[in-house]
């Protein structure tokens, strides 16, 4: 089959691998509905992290069960199965305190930008409906599996809530659904911080009420100025640079919280400062198998259609265009189809 290989920055490539095969009791081999590029792919493409051999990329993932290992008892072939990125047993003390991302066992999915891959500790990671989905969810349902669990995690770490004000620093896909995420929990007012306009119309499509335009200090200036020179109680970090998380900290009001999910970039804090700051801290990778089962129904009633940050939808032969356009900001996410 054909599949997605990192070799090093800017360099991606659509080339022959094995297909994947039940390696242990607790595997499962799907195949892919559709597929995905996530920004933290960016990260080795643009050559922040270090790429020594060539990375089979891909850990966002929908699809149909071909095969399941021995000791696989929760889905079978023939289901329809969404997965995390956080590959989890479910059962941990850490599992079970709803922490997934932090399992005992924990992995991380790669190589599912391919026709077919293997999901180890299949019980514990997959969710499958009941029924196989419609076509036009498909993009949706791929969107649980990370992009919306991370931005969903972001709100909740921020402590979003009924009538609360959250802003959300960072308009790629992430904070994308970071906006929708806050709609869903019933923010009041959710300020997207954004400067381009097709990632501003999507925001206030999913749920922005303000759009500010601003960033580093004129941007935390901004926002005081939107909460009466109070800033806001929750505030979604979803980039991952110095930068952005600066503007978080400085967003949050005393007492606010900041749900922190862009991965970590030359990021380093004062401890003085965050002392006296009295803000809240919480994120890293997202336990999106804790959210799957809620987000999975709300796609399949049709009450959110995070389907649409993909703006850009390839053949997975095309996948380097895929990582262009999203590497010079001409897509937001780019889906592939397999």
């Amino acid at each position: 089959m054909r599949a997605t290989m990192l070799y090093g920055p800017g360099d991606v490539r659509c080339e022959e691998v094995a297909e994947p095969k039940i390696l242990e009791p607790t595997d499962a081999i799907i195949r892919l509905s559709a597929t995905c590029i996530c920004g933290s792919d960016l990260w080795p493409y643009r050559g922040a992290n270090e790429v020594a051999a060539p990375l089979a990329m891909g850990h966002e993932y929908c699809g149909i069960v071909e095969e399941v290992g021995s000791a696989v008892t929760s889905v079978r072939p023939g289901q329809f199965v969404v997965g995390s990125f956080c590959l989890s047993d479910n059962t941990c003390p850490h599992c079970r305190f709803g922490f997934q991302s932090s399992c005992e066992q924990r992995q991380f999915m790669s190589g599912a930008q391919a026709p077919f891959a293997r999901v180890p500790l299949a019980d514990g990671t997959l969710v499958a409906t009941r029924e196989l989905p419609a076509d036009d969810l498909i993009p949706s349902l791929l969107a649980t599996s990370d992009v919306l669990g991370t931005g969903w995690y972001a709100a909740y770490a921020a402590g979003v809530q009924e009538g609360s004000t959250a802003v959300v620093v960072g308009d790629g896909a992430v904070g994308l659904m970071g906006v929708l995420a806050a709609r869903q929990m019933g923010a009041g007012r959710i300020i997207a911080m954004s400067r381009h306009k097709t990632r501003q119309e999507l925001a206030l499509e999913f749920g922005a009420t303000d759009i500010v335009s601003e960033r580093g200090d004129a941007g935390v200036a901004r926002i005081k100025e939107l909460t009466d020179g109070v800033g806001a109680e929750s505030v979604l970090e979803c980039v991952g640079t110095q930068e952005s998380m600066t503007q978080a900290m400085n967003c949050a009001r005393p007492g606010g919280k900041i749900g922190f999910v862009g991965v970590p970039h030359g990021v380093e804090f004062d401890g003085q400062q965050l002392f006296f700051a009295q803000k809240s801290l919480l994120g890293g990778p997202a336990p999106v198998r804790r959210f799957l089962p809620d987000l999975i129904a709300l796609v399949l009633d049709r009450t959110i259609n995070p389907g649409k940050v993909f703006d850009l939808e390839l053949p997975l032969a095309d996948v380097a265009e895929g990582y262009r356009a999203m590497d010079e900001r001409r897509a937001i996410k780019t889906l592939l189809r397999v």
